[in-house]
């Protein structure tokens, strides 16, 4: 059972993971706030370089299964041409309705 993307709660989050699935750069840049950050795996990345790498050119996808926190938080079955799939936990801080941070991770 997934969620659709068109059921998460929060606006910011609904529009980083519609980009992220049509493997959209420019809305997915569209969805972040001025200077957004990320973690995997409990490490900082630079965002743009591993959004390149995990996201759009290995063609990322998240399937999601569950949402909490008004779809702040989620955990997903997420793949890429890459790693293949896995069940991972994705983190939201939202700042005037933009992703400000996000953080993923195995779940």
């Amino acid at each position: 059972m997934t969620i659709p993307v068109d059921k998460i709660g929060d606006p910011a989050v609904r529009a980083f993971v519609s980009a992220l699935n049509a493997n959209d750069p420019q809305a997915f840049q569209a969805a972040l706030a001025p200077g957004a950050t990320m973690s995997d795996d409990g490490s900082d990345r630079d965002l743009q370089e591993w959004t390149e790498k995990e996201i759009f050119s290995s063609r990322g996808h998240m399937e999601i299964e569950s949402a909490k926190d008004d779809g702040r938080s989620l955990v997903a079955r997420y793949r890429n041409d890459t790693w293949g799939e896995m069940r991972t936990s994705w983190r939201f801080v939202v700042t005037d309705g933009k992703i400000a941070r996000f953080e993923t991770g195995q779940a």
